[in-house]
């Protein structure tokens, strides 16, 4: 099982790694519209699509098994009683739905259809910074906050 939580955990550092990168690259996309910068957009695009599906995706989706594999494996003996476990797996499905945001605001900007700011990125960016460090101090400290 050692060997499940480390790729587990791998898995979840790429996930936020990509996380942390689209929103940004969403960042720098808006600013190179706001310029009138086609090129630049065009270039973004596939930046983008390349993060979300050949990155972010996959790496979700192998932390989403792995993790459901600890669950099982662990679930009546330990997790059940787990509060700290009830808060993370609520943490994780509104990430998944962060996910899944990211995914809508990469279609509208493939489509030309951004209506977002810059600043509304900006802000957006630093969602998933608040869920992955109550998500560590939850697995560290086993315990609610």
């Amino acid at each position: 099982m050692l060997w499940v939580k480390a790729f587990h955990v791998i898995g979840m550092v790429c996930w936020f790694a990509a996380i942390f990168y689209l929103p940004r690259l969403f960042v720098y996309h808006t600013q190179a519209l706001k310029e009138g910068d086609t090129k630049g957009s065009e270039r973004f695009k596939i930046m983008e699509r390349k993060l979300y599906r050949g990155i972010m995706t996959p790496s979700a989706i192998v932390t989403a098994i792995l993790g459901i594999w600890l669950l099982v494996d662990r679930w009546d003996s330990y997790f059940s009683q787990a509060m700290w476990m009830h808060i993370k797996l609520t943490l994780v499905i509104i990430l998944i739905g962060y996910h899944h945001a990211c995914g809508r605001l990469l279609k509208k900007f493939a489509e030309d259809r951004n209506k977002r700011s810059e600043t509304f990125f900006r802000v957006f960016n630093e969602i998933p910074v608040f869920i992955l460090v109550a998500v560590i101090i939850l697995v560290i400290l086993k315990q609610p906050f």
